[in-house]
């Protein structure tokens, strides 16, 4: 028999919405400063943000799924998240939070399926109830290659 195993993820408050995350997934989370711009970009990427020497991709979560038709960033907070796919060239990227992440234990036996919400939004992998929250899993495949046809990721270091 397998055990229950617990892990540590974040809950990330996004507009309308919430993002949950493995914690070892986020780097740092730290104080919005007005992104520099990048022309043409979709209105989902903010912009680049300076972070330990590294220009990173500042995204808003709930510009890219649909989940918000404008972004507050009165108050705001950017969670450092760990790239997957090319760390070499995109190693991190800056998700925009109303706040801080609220750490949480999540087991399997509390991640149940919400199939109110069944339509494909981009950068959405799955939606679930996760006790009494609505909770999205980002594709962060899906958001990298995104950010990666929005900018040139060479343009970021």
């Amino acid at each position: 028999m397998l055990e229950n195993r617990e892990i540590r993820g974040l809950m990330i408050l996004v507009s309308n919405g919430r993002v949950l995350m493995p914690n070892a997934s986020v780097a740092e989370v730290i104080t919005y400063a007005d992104p520099e711009r990048v022309p043409n970009a979709p209105d989902w990427l903010l912009g680049k943000v300076s972070w330990r020497g590294w220009r990173i991709p500042l995204i808003s979560f709930s510009l890219m799924a649909g989940m918000a038709l404008e972004e507050r960033t009165s108050g705001a907070k950017v969670a450092v998240v760990k790239a997957l796919d090319n760390p070499l060239k995109l190693p991190y990227i800056g998700m925009l939070t109303q706040g801080f992440p609220r750490l949480t234990s999540i087991s399997p036996d509390i991640l149940v399926p919400n199939l109110d919400f069944t339509a494909e939004r981009p950068g959405v992998l799955v939606n679930l109830m996760v006790r009494d929250d609505q909770v999205v899993i980002p594709d962060m495949s899906a958001i990298e290659s995104s950010i990666n046809e929005a900018i040139d990721a060479e343009e970021l270091v």
